[in-house]
């Protein structure tokens, strides 16, 4: 497999968030590992990420599982984000305010047309799950 360098994942990222869209909301997140096909992020929980709950928006998390997995597609051999087909997220524990979330997304398989991953988002303090996701993408004909 052909892998992206950590600093060619982070300028995608950059180049992202910088953008006036919907992906700003992710400029906190920090790339720390990448692998082909695994990618593993930090972010700290700022009240910017929380719902009225005081814990991480489950808005925030379903954008963390399709941008992270969707980074950790483009970097394998096809390079290619491809387009969402389906996407699930179980919930499991809360994440506050201050609070360090590791996100690390896995490619499980990469067929001729469709690509499915799985997005951890755990307490880097204690380990504990916080959610998880599964992300299935089209990627067009090869």
């Amino acid at each position: 497999m052909v892998s992206m360098s950590l600093n060619s994942l982070k300028q995608i990222m950059r180049v992202m968030v910088d953008n006036p869209g919907f992906d700003r909301v992710l400029s906190k997140v920090d790339i720390l590992s990448a692998v082909p096909g695994k990618l593993v992020c930090e972010m700290r929980v700022e009240e910017e990420h929380t719902n009225r709950g005081g814990t991480l928006h489950g808005g925030l998390t379903a954008t963390l599982v399709d941008v992270i997995s969707t980074v950790a597609i483009m970097n394998t051999e096809r390079g290619a984000p491809g387009v969402s087909v389906d996407m699930n997220i179980t919930y499991m524990n809360a994440a506050k305010i201050g609070e360090d979330v590791l996100i690390t997304a896995q490619v499980l398989k990469q067929g001729r047309t469709l690509a499915f991953a799985t997005v951890d988002l755990t307490s880097k303090a204690t380990g504990k799950l916080i959610a998880q996701g599964r992300h299935t993408k089209h990627l067009g004909s090869s």
